[in-house]
C-alpha cells in the first residue's frame, strides 16, 4: 500500500475529533487478487479483482455511524467524516450504543510469512496448478462426469488508525483452491466440494498439496459411488464424526452462537439468532469432554490475523471448556454491553464494511485417544468422515449432516461403506454427547458469511475425531 494513502486515515480521524466526537477510527485498506477456473478442463477467462477505499467510524454520545469512500483525497475524506458526524449527533439523543470497552493502545505493524508473493504469480501458472488439479480427479475414474476447479490468489493491506492511539498496518496474503466434484453410474449421483487454502504466498499449492488432495477426494467420490450400500441405522445411536465434521460442527453450533451481536439480537433479522442468553458465560452447555477454541494466530491460516479490526491484539479464545461456556466472542461495543473486555474478534470483510463480532480459526481441542481407540470405544457405530451438506436452523440448534465417506464400525473396525448416511442432532444433544476426542486437529477452510449487507470473510474449521453418543441416525 502507498504510504501516502495512511495519511488519509489520519486525516479522518482528527477531523472527527475537531467535530467533538467522542470516538472515531478509520481503515485505509486495499484489497487485489487473480483467479482461474476449470470447467471440465476447459477453461473459463481468468479474473482480476482490486479495491481500496477508506472506512470511517464515529461515536457521538450513543450513536455509532459508519461510512465509506474510494474517493482517496483529503477533501473527500473531509466530507465523509462530516457526514457522519452530523449523522450520529442527530440520532445521539435515540441512544443504542452504550460506548466502547477501554483498551490498550496498540502501535504495531504485522504481515503472513510468503515466500512468493501473489503480486509475482502469473496467470499461467494458476492454469497450469488447475490443469493437474482437474486431471488429478479425472484420473479417479470415467464416472467422474462433473469437475469444477478454481483457485484464487490475493492479498489485503491495511492502516488502521483510531482516535485512542492506535497505529496498525498489515498485509496478508492468500490462497485458495475450491472443487465441486460430480460422479455419476446409472441413478445414482454423488457429489463432493473441496476447498484448501491458507495465508501465504503461491508456495501454498505445493505444501498444502493441492494435486495430491484433489487426487484423495476424487477416489473417495468413486468409492462412495461403487461401493457404498444403503443401511438401516435407526438402531445406531452413536457416531465418531471426522475432523472435517467436528469442525463444521464447532463453527456452526458453538462459534456463530457464541457471536455477542447475535446474542444482543443484531443478527436475528438477517443470519438469526443462538440458543444462548445474556447470562450464559458459566452456563454448562455440553459434557466435560466438549472444548471448542477460536484462534485466529495460528500460523498460516485462512483466518490468520494479529490485530483485529479495533486495534486489539488477536489470541485465542476458549469459548467452551469442559462443557461450560467460557467467554463469547466480542468486539469493543459488545463487550461493553457485556461489562466484560474486547478478545479482538472484530473483523469487516472491506473497507465498505463496519467491524462485526467474526470467528476466524474455530475448533474442537484435541482428546488423547487415537482413531483406533475411539471405534474399539464406540461399539457398533457409525463413522462418519466427511460430509456431502449439512444445514442448521436459525437459533444454531436443530441440525443435519448427509455423510460422504462413511462405515459401518463393528467390533472395533469398518465392516462396510454406508450410502448417504443422515445424522440429526441438536446443539444441546451434539456437546452432551462428547464422550471422547482424537489426538490430531486437521483444519479446512472456507468463507463464514454473516451481516447486512453480507460479509463474507476467510476462517478454518477443524478438530480431531470425536465420538458422540445419543444422536439420531437414519438413512437418506
Amino acid at each position: 500500500m502507498e504510504a501516502g494513502l495512511h495519511d488519509l486515515a489520519d486525516v479522518a480521524v482528527e477531523r472527527a475529533l475537531e467535530l467533538g466526537a467522542d470516538y472515531a477510527d478509520a481503515r485505509v485498506r486495499s484489497d487485489w487478487g487473480r483467479g482461474v477456473s476449470l470447467r471440465n478442463g476447459v477453461p473459463d477467462p481468468p479474473t482480476s479483482f482490486s479495491s481500496t477505499g477508506v472506512g470511517v467510524r464515529v461515536l457521538v454520545g450513543r450513536s455509532m455511524a459508519f461510512g465509506s469512500t474510494n474517493r482517496l483525497d483529503s477533501a473527500s475524506v473531509r466530507a465523509l467524516v462530516d457526514s457522519l458526524v452530523r449523522m450520529a449527533s442527530a440520532s445521539s439523543r435515540m441512544g443504542g450504543v452504550e460506548g466502547l470497552s477501554r483498551e490498550e493502545a496498540s502501535v504495531a505493524t504485522w504481515r503472513s510469512p510468503e515466500r512468493r508473493r501473489p503480486e509475482d504469480v502469473d496467470v499461467r501458472d494458476l492454469l497450469e496448478e488447475a490443469r493437474s488439479m482437474d486431471a488429478a480427479a479425472s484420473s479417479a475414474g470415467p464416472e467422474m462426469v462433473g469437475r469444477w476447479i478454481s483457485l484464487r490468489i490475493s492479498c489485503e493491506e491495511k492502516y488502521l488508525r483510531t482516535s485512542d492511539g492506535s497505529r496498525i498496518s498489515s498485509r496478508v496474503s492468500r490462497a485458495f483452491a475450491f472443487a465441486l466434484l460430480t460422479a455419476r453410474d446409472g441413478g445414482r449421483t454423488v457429489q463432493r466440494i473441496v476447498e484448501l487454502g491458507g495465508s501465504g504466498g503461491w508456495e501454498l499449492a505445493e505444501e498444502l498439496d493441492f494435486q495430491g488432495r484433489m487426487k484423495r477426494e476424487a477416489s473417495d467420490v468413486i468409492e462412495v459411488l461403487r461401493r457404498a450400500e444403503a443401511e438401516d441405522l435407526s438402531g445406531i445411536d452413536t457416531v465418531i464424526v471426522g475432523p472435517e465434521i467436528s469442525g463444521i460442527m464447532a463453527h456452526e453450533s458453538v462459534g456463530h452462537p457464541f457471536e455477542a451481536d447475535r446474542i444482543l439480537g443484531r443478527e436475528a433479522a438477517q443470519a438469526g439468532e443462538s440458543y444462548l442468553g445474556r447470562d450464559a458465560v458459566g452456563s454448562r452447555v455440553g459434557s466435560p469432554e466438549a472444548f471448542v477454541s477460536d484462534d485466529p494466530t495460528i500460523p498460516g491460516s485462512y483466518g490468520y490475523y494479529e490485530y483485529d479490526e479495533e486495534g486489539v491484539p488477536a489470541r485465542r479464545k476458549r469459548l467452551m471448556v469442559a462443557g461450560v461456556v467460557n467467554e463469547l466472542l466480542h468486539d469493543r461495543e459488545t463487550a461493553r454491553a457485556f461489562g466484560a473486555r474486547s478478545n479482538g474478534s472484530a473483523r469487516s470483510s472491506s473497507y465498505s464494511r463496519e467491524p462485526i463480532p467474526r470467528m476466524s480459526n474455530t475448533f474442537v481441542e484435541p482428546g488423547d485417544r487415537t482413531l483406533e481407540e475411539l471405534m474399539e470405544e464406540a461399539g457398533r457405530a457409525l463413522l462418519m468422515e466427511s460430509y456431502m451438506e449439512w444445514n442448521i436452523d436459525d437459533r444454531r440448534e436443530n441440525q443435519r449432516y448427509v455423510g460422504l465417506k462413511a462405515h459401518l464400525i463393528e467390533s472395533g473396525r469398518p465392516v462396510k461403506l454406508v450410502f448417504n448416511p443422515v445424522l440429526e442432532v441438536t446443539s444441546s444433544r451434539l456437546w452432551s454427547g462428547v464422550v471422547a476426542r482424537g489426538k490430531v486437529v486437521e483444519f479446512s477452510p472456507g468463507t463464514c458469511g454473516k451481516g447486512e449487507p453480507m460479509q463474507g470473510v476467510p476462517v478454518w474449521f477443524g478438530g480431531p475425531h470425536m465420538l458422540i453418543r445419543g444422536v439420531s441416525l437414519r438413512r437418506r
